[in-house]
This record gives structure tokens, C-alpha cells and sequence, in this order.
């Protein structure tokens, strides 16, 4: 089959790049998509705004020392063009803005470069861009950068996030003033009086097709007549940060098209890439690929949503791509790779090693905190291991990194101690393989070699030189006595809890009977109808913590004040070590200016057995995100404080004034003494 070949148009004020299936032009130095012509529509992106408000990269930054993370929005905007490739096959041209000292205050301190690729036979084109801060440059906050798309709202109309997200959505006119009631937080809107009766009563919010990154692959939208889709494929996960739970923006009405690369969304301030003068920094956000495809009128556009899923898998298969012209973009062969196994050993769970099934394990920039959670500087590279806690993480840009996994069902991260070097080319080595004491691991066995070796073989990319090989991996979670009781299962999310029906005034119509009904608004609210007077109590060996432990702890409106709340656990003991020191293990799902106080049997007592302090800036409870930033925290409670027979732990969140403070658990346990045997 042959395709027609790109063609490259300069213009005095654009460049327009056609491969015989689209068109696109985009601005000139700008760089701001304008048009996309597509099966017969004229333009795909809506063409009533002004054109820098089409297909463009904008990012927030704020001043170095400065709190919060909005800051100054910058709508990113080049001042010199470039063609990179031109040729039959591909077309690659650039939008550069360079930082210059007069630019301080008005401009991020950054060298922009923005890429723009179409492929002969593509339908589709590949968006990246390069950033570069040199050392004796100002510093800066660098809270968010992405790329967005505002399609044309009289041909999209039905949006598709995942199989069970998607809808025809409300027009971006029903978000006008006269049309909705803002409700708070102001993103989301009740609609009163939209152009489309269906839609009234229905709340609208952004953050309600908030997605994981590790399920963030495509979305996009749907035009029925003609039967044509617009999408966003991001084919991997490299060049975002918080690592494959944190939540990003997908699509909304608008109808906008997101790539998100950096955002503090459900982390807050923590997230924020914060950069010294004195500090160089460059990093390459994409490839991310933005994909169209048609069907005929008579068949089913549905098919759609399908066909982008499959051109996702393929964009994934492929990366990292071989066609991108920077230097800065390094090939497969110019990366490394990583193998290894991730066994857990917790002795009051299992005496044996137990393989780490399903578990996350991933490379991130090392940081201060070491946490991959909030690493937003750098790369990272994720996989999962499979039943027998075998991993495979390929296609590794040289650098230094730390490793981490987090495993289901196990409290807490695994962390190696030592940071994984890979270099440029072809050989990647590591410092040091984490040796388990316990057992021989300096040698793998044959048979562990030869599982190894097939699980290589059978990649994607073949390579030359060493590879990286951890050998055996042991992660301990936190653990120092016999388990008395538990609440939930650790998850790294409140969704196993109990999630309440909504208020009848504020229904998204998608989200009834839905899995992820905890995206409905106005969930905080019922707490207080379920709980008027007193606070949430639970009996260990007689609640049901998916019935009977409310998905947050949020606050309590008295008059027109929230106050804090405090939750009793109920438990007994039929002897208690005096002497011994229990353990409560708190895994918090998610923090928003909260204070977690832990008192036993004595809700007044001073100072209280254990306090949080004030944490977290989460806003998942206003964004109906199940959970934000993991938090793990141990309680440590003198024997002498339990009794013999009832006990009650009283869990304090101190914190009031909003209704979107407070903060949502993943899971507790009380541990006893370590090798004592209680029940």
C-alpha cells in the first residue's frame, strides 16, 4: 500500500504540514496548533476562540520560596522556527523560545523547544518538547506543564476516558453564568438551565474523569456525524512524575484534550518541582501522539473508542520511537535495562519468602525524601512483576536512579538502599546487588538464570552489552508483632470502604451504579446526615468496614463552622503485656490540612499518644479522587495504657474550617509486642 508523501508548506505567519490522510497548520514562530482538517471536517479544534487558545503548551510557575501551586500562568509561545527533517517519510519542525536575563519576571527561566512530527501513512501527529534550565539561571516553582487541545464543539460532543467512562457530555455553553450554579470548589457546576434538557440537574466537574497514570494511555472524543474520533495517546509513562497512582486530568468539557507531564493534582505543594539558582536541569516531555481516525456513517461509531485502544498498544509497543530528531531523545539502543526478582518476608505473616505478585516496581531520580511519590524532576520507569515476582523494566535512559516497589496487600514501599546507575550506550551495570543474609542470593540459581534469560529474550527490543540484574530482592514491610486486628486491606485506597449514594441534587447520571462511585460530588456531605450527633464508632469482630467505616473522615458543618471529628475502634484483649509496646499502624490513603491525633482510652488526655501534626494538601475529597499521597504512620502505645478486656482508640482528625479537610485511610492494625501471642 502506498501512502503519499508529507508535504511541508512554509507560510509567512504558519507552516502547514499534510500526509494525505490530515492536515495541520500551526503558527508561525508561535508554534500554536490552529487548524486540523480531518474526514471531510474543516477544523477539529474549535474555531470561534482566538487561535492561541487551540492547540497549545502552557505550564504554571511561581517565584523560588513561594508557597501554593498556581503561581503564573504562561501560555508558551516560540520565537524562532525551525525544519528539523523534511522528507517523504517525515516532517519534524521546532518552536524554540529562549530565556534571556531581560525575560526575568515575565517568563519561566527555561529554554523552550516544542516538536511537531507527522509520518507519511500516519493518521495522526507526535507532539514533544524539550526544557532546559542552565545552572546560572534564576530559580523557580514549576507546579504544572502540559498540552492542550479545545476541540470544536459542533462536532465533539461524546467524550471516552476508560470502557465504563464515557458519555455524550454537556455543551461548554451549560458552564456559563445564567446556565449553572458554581458550587464549591468552582470547578464543578450544577446545571440548571443547559441547552439540552437531558443534562439538567446533572453536576459537572472536571475531576470527576480524573485517571492513574498507570491506566492513563488514551481519551479523547467523539464526533457522530461524521463518525470521527480525536485522541490522546500518551504511549508512556517516562516523562511523568508521582509515579503510576498518581492522578492527572484526562479530558472535560470544553471539549478539551489534555497531555499532562507535571501537575500537583491530588498531592498538592509536595508535588511541586522546585528549582535553585545554581541548579541545571533539562528534560524532555513526550513523545505524545495525537490520534484521529473515521469509520463510515452506516457503521457503529462506537468502534471508535476501540480503534484508539488498539492504536495505544501499538504506540506503546513502539517506544521508545527510533524517529525523533534530538539529541536530547535518546533511542533504544542508547538505554538500558533492568531484571530482577521481588520476594516479601514479613515473619508474622508467612515464615517462608513469599513471591511479590502484581507488585509496582519502578526507577525514580533519587531525592531527598526518597520517595517516588513526589520525584517530579527527573524520569521514571515502571512495570509489574508477574506471580512469581519476576521484572522486566527495559528501554532505561542513562542516569542515576533509585528503585522502589510497592506490593498489594503489604503496608508501606520497598526501597533499595543503593542507587541503580545506568550509563549511556550500550553497557548498564548497577553499584551493588542487595544481597538477602539470610539466604545465598550472590549467585542466581540455574534454574533462576534460565527464566531470566527466556523472560529476555522473548522483549520487544533486542540489546547488546550487560544488562542490570538485582538478583533476588527482599522487601520487609513494617512489621514487629503478631497482628490483633485490622481494618481494610491495604490498597493504597479508601475505595474498599463504605461510599454512600449521592445527594439527589448533585448526580453525574455516568456515575450511578458505577464501580468508581466515589466520583459523585458532594459525597462529604453525608457524613454528617449519617452521623448527626455523634461520631463514627467501630467494633473490631462485630463492624464491617465496607458497610460500617465511612471512606473519609472528613469535618462536621455546626452552624457555619467545620469542626474536626474524632472516630472510636472498639476492641478487646484478653491479657495485655504491661511492659510491651503495641504498634498502630496507620496507612492514610490521602491528607488535606489535616491532623491525625491517636488517644487510648482516654479521649481528653494531653499530649495524645501520637499526632500527624498538620498534613497533606491532597484536595482529593473536593476531587473526588479515592486517594492522594500514601502516607504510613506508627503509633507507638505503652501497655500500660490498654486494659485487660475493652479497649477503645479514639482517631482525632483536629482540623477545621472546610469541608474538604480531613483525610482518608488505606488501612490500620494493632500489633502486639514483638513475639508475644495475643487475641
Amino acid at each position: 500500500m502506498s501512502f503519499k508523501a508529507v508535504q511541508l508548506t512554509i507560510q509567512d505567519h504558519y507552516v502547514v504540514i499534510d500526509n494525505g490522510i490530515l492536515e495541520i497548520t500551526i503558527s508561525r514562530p508561535d508554534g500554536i496548533i490552529t487548524k486540523i482538517i480531518y474526514n471531510g471536517i474543516e477544523n477539529l479544534l474549535e474555531d470561534t476562540v482566538v487561535e492561541e487558545h487551540r492547540g497549545y503548551w502552557d505550564l504554571n510557575w511561581s517565584d523560588p520560596g513561594t508557597s501554593g501551586t498556581r503561581g503564573y500562568g504562561e501560555r508558551v509561545k516560540g520565537t524562532d522556527f525551525q525544519v528539523v527533517v523534511e522528507n517523504d517519510e517525515m516532517v519534524e519542525v521546532s518552536f524554540t523560545r529562549t530565556w534571556i536575563p531581560s525575560s526575568k519576571g515575565k517568563f519561566v527561566p527555561l529554554n523552550i523547544d516544542r516538536r511537531v512530527i507527522m509520518l507519511q501513512g500516519s493518521a495522526g501527529f507526535y507532539c514533544y518538547g524539550i526544557y532546559e534550565k542552565l545552572k546560572e539561571w534564576p530559580g523557580f516553582n514549576l507546579p504544572q506543564t502540559r498540552i492542550v487541545f479545545k476541540l470544536n464543539k459542533k462536532w465533539f460532543q461524546y467524550m471516552a476516558v476508560a470502557d465504563n467512562r464515557q458519555r455524550k457530555m454537556p455543551l461548554p455553553d451549560d458552564r456559563l453564568p445564567g446556565r449553572c450554579q458554581v458550587l464549591e470548589p468552582p470547578e464543578a457546576v450544577l446545571l440548571t438551565n443547559p441547552i439540552e434538557e437531558e443534562f439538567k440537574g446533572e453536576v459537572d466537574d472536571k475531576y470527576q474523569y480524573s485517571c492513574e497514570d498507570r491506566d492513563l494511555q488514551v481519551h479523547g472524543w467523539i464526533c457522530t456525524d461524521p463518525p470521527t474520533g480525536m485522541w490522546q495517546i500518551t504511549p508512556s509513562d517516562e516523562f511523568r512524575t508521582g509515579g503510576p497512582f498518581k492522578q492527572n486530568l484526562t479530558s472535560h468539557v470544553g471539549p478539551y484534550n489534555l497531555a499532562m507531564f507535571i501537575s500537583a493534582h491530588y498531592a498538592g505543594e509536595d508535588m511541586v518541582a522546585k528549582f535553585a539558582q545554581g541548579e541545571a536541569w533539562k528534560r524532555v516531555f513526550g513523545p505524545v501522539f495525537t490520534y484521529v481516525n473515521c469509520v463510515p456513517k452506516e457503521d457503529d461509531w462506537h468502534w471508535l473508542w476501540d480503534d484508539a485502544k488498539e492504536q495505544a498498544v501499538i504506540e506503546t509497543d513502539r517506544w521508545p520511537y527510533s524517529f525523533p530528531a534530538s539529541e536530547d531523545y535518546p533511542t533504544s539502543d542508547q538505554r538500558g535495562n533492568l531484571s530482577g526478582r521481588l520476594l516479601v518476608h514479613d515473619r508474622y505473616f508467612n515464615d517462608d519468602y513469599i513471591p511479590a505478585n502484581g507488585a509496582y516496581i519502578g526507577l525514580a531520580s533519587p531525592n531527598e525524601p526518597k520517595s517516588w511519590q513526589l520525584e517530579g524532576k527527573g524520569y521514571q520507569f515502571w512495570t509489574t512483576t508477574d506471580e512469581d515476582g519476576y521484572f522486566f523494566i527495559d528501554d532505561i535512559r542513562a542516569g542515576d536512579y533509585n528503585l522502589y516497589a510497592s506490593v498489594p496487600g503489604f503496608i508501606g514501599d520497598y526501597v533499595c538502599d543503593n542507587n541503580v546507575s545506568v550509563t549511556q550506550g550500550l553497557q548498564t551495570y548497577s553499584h551493588l546487588r542487595e544481597i538477602n543474609t539470610v539466604q545465598n542470593f550472590l549467585c542466581l540459581s540455574i534454574l533462576h538464570y534460565y527464566i531470566n534469560l527466556v523472560k529476555m529474550t522473548y522483549r520487544k527490543q533486542a540489546y547488546t552489552g550487560f544488562a542490570i540484574d538485582m538478583g533476588e530482592l527482599v522487601y520487609e514491610p513494617p512489621s514487629d508483632g503478631p497482628t490483633l486486628w485490622e481494618v481494610g486491606v491495604p490498597d493504597r485506597t479508601a475505595r474498599k470502604f463504605y461510599i454512600p449514594e449521592p445527594n439527589p441534587k448533585y448526580v453525574n447520571k455516568l456515575f450511578v451504579n458505577h464501580p468508581e462511585r466515589f466520583r459523585q460530588y458532594g459525597l462529604w456531605e453525608r457524613y454528617a446526615e449519617l452521623y448527626p450527633n455523634e461520631d463514627l464508632v467501630y467494633t473490631i469482630g462485630e463492624s464491617d468496614y465496607e458497610k460500617d467505616w465511612f471512606f473519609a473522615q472528613v469535618t462536621r458543618k455546626k452552624g457555619n463552622t467545620y469542626q474536626g471529628t474524632t472516630w472510636k475502634i472498639k476492641f478487646n484483649l484478653e491479657e495485655v503485656d504491661q511492659h510491651g509496646v503495641y504498634k498502630l499502624r496507620l496507612a492514610l490513603a490521602t491528607a488535606n490540612m489535616a491532623e491525625l491525633q491517636v488517644r487510648v482510652n482516654d479521649p481528653k488526655a494531653e499530649p495524645p499518644v501520637f499526632t500527624t501534626g498538620l498534613i497533606g494538601k491532597d484536595n482529593a475529597i473536593a476531587r473526588h479522587g479515592i486517594h492522594g499521597l500514601y502516607r504510613l504512620y506508627t503509633a507507638d502505645i505503652q501497655g500500660n495504657k490498654l486494659v485487660q478486656g475493652d479497649n477503645t482508640i479514639y482517631l482525632t482528625q483536629a482540623k477545621g474550617g472546610s469541608p474538604f479537610v480531613g483525610i482518608m485511610y488505606d488501612y490500620i492494625r494493632l500489633e502486639g509486642p514483638p513475639d508475644s501471642d495475643q487475641s
